[in-house]
């Protein structure tokens, strides 16, 4: 079982390998330099890995936002149903 610190810690070490991994790709597109590439060399396994953790930390902040979102987040942790606007209006 996952604790409120875990999640918070996998959140935060994901949001900063996405946020490392759009900086390089900004750096690509506006400058043609693949900083991973020119590192670890182009079509490496070590490559290879970081831009797959990239693409699995934006997959955990995605869902991540989307659960924030729709109001499952804070379920997760009151142990309560997830709010929902709607149903403070009477809709």
């Amino acid at each position: 079982m996952h604790t409120h610190s875990t999640r918070h810690w996998l959140v935060t070490l994901a949001l900063i390998v996405l946020i490392i991994g759009g900086l390089n790709w900004g750096l690509v597109g506006a400058a043609g330099i693949d900083l991973v590439a020119a590192l670890f060399g182009a079509g490496t396994l070590a490559a290879r890995i970081i831009y797959v953790l990239v693409g699995i930390s934006a997959l955990i902040v995605a869902v991540g936002s989307f659960m924030m979102a729709s109001g499952r987040h804070e379920a997760t942790h009151s142990g309560q149903a997830p709010f929902r606007s709607d149903m403070n209006r009477g809709i």
